[in-house]
């Protein structure tokens, strides 16, 4: 049961209550709990990116330790700012104040048809997760990445031992610097739980749900004139993860066979998360062109939370915000969209950096 409760604290409270943070400066119209939670994530993400790769770098004994302790710090009082700020808003009742409702999905389409579409796709998710945890599948990755994580759980150290041996190596910095097993070990810790269990049995019943999640908020704003079409765009999607297995490199192999690894949370939850933060930025119908501050903010914690995911991620990120913004700017005519984009890629500016000296 302690280790049930320390995985529900960790992975949902913290998560959920540090979201209230970024989500106290977001419309309203957007905000829920599934919001929220991401949100969390992004700002937690990023905290750890900040206490971590640092600590990688300058600190040669037992820095895990030193990452669980401030790390464990840090989270904690984000939580807490975010309640406190929720509730004087909810206190002083302010129009920017968040009530907590959770999404009315029967009210998308009503009638029998709309119920069986939900079904299939809860089906389809239900299936994934079945077969995610109890058909675990095995790769070479599990002997680097898994390891790297249960040698960091058990010696307090990062990197500094070589998963296939166990003997002491020099820093790898493209590996050490995507701490993404790092975070999976913090978690094993907090919880008392081994981190191979953490990767294959959480971690898929995490992420594969919270990416679902975003494609259903991006349904959202891409048919919000025709809401009946979201539940047949999210079986399409589910169906697409099920079926796109036709090589080891594409993204639906990674969502459902590795979904523990950084690599496979920037493709199913990082750029999906990306183009729903482009959406809610720049969408008309909200009828409110300057986004507020929020959005913004977690588009930057997105771009710090994508270098504990995998090096690589940083720089196509980048390129796909600069990208997005340089057509956003020909439509729009306006010179200051790629300015703001800029600075929200200055995270990613300086981990290239820190990547490059490194090297």
């Amino acid at each position: 049961m302690a280790h049930i409760i320390g995985i529900i604290f960790w992975l949902l409270v913290i998560p959920f209550c540090i979201g209230l943070l970024p989500s106290n400066f977001i419309s309203e119209r957007k905000i829920n709990p599934g919001v929220i939670l991401l949100a969390g994530y992004m700002l937690m993400w990023a905290a750890f990116e900040v206490i971590t790769i640092p600590a990688v770098i300058w600190i040669q004994n037992e820095n895990f330790n030193f990452v669980l302790r401030w790390f464990m710090i840090v989270s904690i009082l984000l939580a807490l700012t975010g309640i406190f700020i929720w509730y004087m808003n909810h206190r002083k009742k302010e129009k920017r104040s968040i009530r907590l409702k959770f999404p009315d999905i029967a009210s998308l389409k009503r009638g029998l048809e709309a119920k069986i579409e939900w079904l299939i796709f809860f089906a389809i998710v239900g299936f994934q997760l079945y077969m995610a945890v109890t058909r675990v599948s095995f790769d070479g990755d599990d002997a680097y990445y898994v390891v790297h994580s249960v040698m960091t759980q058990q010696s307090g150290t990062m990197y500094k031992f070589l998963p296939y041996t166990g003997w002491t190596t020099s820093l790898d910095v493209r590996h050490a610097l995507a701490v993404f097993p790092m975070w999976i070990a913090f978690v094993a810790v907090k919880a008392n739980i081994h981190a191979t269990i953490v990767s294959h049995v959480i971690m898929p019943l995490l992420l594969i749900p919270l990416s679902y999640f975003i494609y259903y908020e991006i349904a959202k704003v891409l048919f919000a004139s025709r809401r009946e079409n979201i539940p047949v765009f999210m079986i399409i999607m589910g169906m697409f993860q099920m079926f796109g297995n036709v090589s080891i490199y594409t993204n639906e192999t990674f969502f459902l066979t590795r979904t523990w690894q950084g690599k496979a949370v920037v493709c199913s939850v990082i750029i999906p998360m990306m183009f729903l933060l482009l959406l809610w930025i720049f969408d008309k119908e909200s009828g409110n062109r300057k986004q507020l501050p929020g959005l913004w903010v977690m588009l930057v914690c997105l771009n710090m939370a994508t270098g504990i995911c995998s090096s690589l991620a940083v720089f196509v990120l980048a390129m796909l915000l600069v990208a997005a913004a340089l057509c956003y700017m020909v439509v729009e005519r306006d010179l200051k969209i790629p300015l703001k984009m800029g600075l929200t890629c200055i995270p990613n500016a300086v981990y290239v950096l820190i990547y490059l000296l490194l090297s």
